[in-house]
């Protein structure tokens, strides 16, 4: 296919998206291994484990949809002042939102009678597209979708949970702590690894740094349920 023609997927298209499936399914894996490892440490049974695990994966995944959502719609709101005010200012001030359009161009390099020329087309084809993008860095690329934002990531905070609560369910009674903490462990370098080759990042170092963390929070949990353990019925 023609150089001229053909599209290209950049890694950058993929950040709406990829930000929430990463951080859901993470927080799923963490924070509902972290709890059933800390109710293990307790001196609970499995029926007890596996209903806290149930209910922090619920909690969790609606959680995470109404945060995301909320976050995300903050930044739709955001953008769309913004855009409000540059149609308010083109309408205004046209030659001084043209000079102003020009004046990002000469910045960025290009001699002043091509800043002025592909300003003044730019403005002429879609000056408030242009506005966004250049001047304030706002294009279709990476503008915010709550909707898909939310639905993304509680639906992979879901899954991510499911993982500590069927090694839970399944696990030698006498040192489940341990299977789940390992099993977390590995399923967290493997989200990493994931994560960054989707992003475009080296697989090693995204292993590592979200290993880490996990195991970090899974550690002050036992301790926790170690300290204050109380047996659950």
């Amino acid at each position: 296919m023609s150089r001229l023609t053909h599209s290209e997927i950049h890694m950058v298209q993929r950040i709406g998206w990829l930000r929430a499936a990463v951080l859901g399914a993470n927080d799923g894996i963490v924070s509902t291994a972290s709890l059933v490892v800390g109710v293990a440490a307790a001196g609970s049974g499995r029926p007890e484990i596996l209903v806290a695990g149930l209910a922090g994966l619920m909690a969790g995944a609606m959680s995470m949809a109404a945060g995301e959502y909320v976050s995300v719609s903050s930044q739709t709101d955001a953008e769309a002042a913004d855009k409000a005010r540059e149609i308010r200012e083109l309408n205004e001030d046209p030659e001084g939102e043209l000079a102003e359009l020009t004046g990002i161009y000469l910045s960025r390099g290009l001699d002043r009678d091509l800043a002025e020329k592909v300003a003044r087309q730019l403005t002429e084809k879609d000056a408030i597209g242009a506005h966004l993008r250049d001047e304030l860095g706002i294009s279709d690329t990476v503008t915010a979708r709550p909707v898909q934002a939310a639905l993304v990531s509680a639906l992979t905070f879901a899954v991510g949970a499911a993982l500590p609560l069927l090694v839970a369910g399944f696990a030698p009674a006498t040192n489940l702590s341990l299977w789940v903490a390992g099993a977390t462990f590995v399923s967290l370098g493997l989200l990493g690894a994931v994560g960054a080759a989707a992003g475009g990042a080296g697989r090693i170092r995204g292993a590592l740094r979200v290993a880490f963390w996990g195991a970090l929070a899974m550690g002050a949990t036992a301790a926790v349920g170690s300290l204050f353990g109380v047996v659950v019925g």
